[in-house]
């Protein structure tokens, strides 16, 4: 009978727990949601409409800059496109990304490799790295270029994250990243 209630106890205790977290952990990333709200491109719609939705609103260009949003070009297998903000760069060929929705579905990746291998060295082409293999992915995407904050200096990451909102909007991120 003792170990009956102890279970019982037990039961009530993880179901309360599970209720707590899983709230927190539900939090499902699309990559134009979370880009709009760490980079403060005011752009809405599918990450393929944003490159067109930018002209003349951002400037938009063909280097990287901290703050931007790369504009990847929609192909048979993300016919969406896809949309993530440059937190670092490490060289002229290389920057860091943090975007979501690409390795696990919803999930958001923080400061993940993205390195330009197009032949004319102009970020017309990328590989990104690939959580589930560890390593960048075997794919070539196309890009159509980076938009850039209305902000002359686009902010430093993680100021980007600055005040009481934008910690509780990074928290969330980092929780669904598991």
């Amino acid at each position: 009978m003792k170990i009956r209630g102890l279970a019982a106890r037990f039961a009530l205790v993880a179901a309360c727990c599970l209720t707590i977290v899983m709230p927190a952990q539900a939090k499902f990333w699309q990559c134009v949601t979370f880009a709009r709200s760490v980079s403060g491109i005011e752009i809405y719609g599918n990450a393929r409409t944003w490159w067109g939705q930018a002209a003349g609103r951002y400037d938009r260009g063909n280097t990287p800059e901290i703050g931007s949003v790369m504009s990847f070009r929609p192909i048979p297998r993300m016919p969406l496109g896809h949309v993530a903000m440059v937190s670092r760069i490490v060289s002229d060929r290389e920057v860091l990304l943090t975007h979501a929705n690409w390795s696990r579905r919803g999930g958001v990746e923080r400061d993940v490799r993205a390195i330009d291998v197009s032949p004319d060295n102009d970020w017309s082409q990328v590989r990104v790295w690939y959580a589930p293999i560890q390593a960048l992915g075997g794919t070539t995407y196309p890009v159509n270029g980076f938009i850039y904050p209305e902000s002359p200096e686009a902010p430093e990451w993680p100021e980007l994250f600055a005040g009481n909102e934008g910690l509780d909007l990074l928290a969330a991120a980092l929780r669904t990243a598991g």
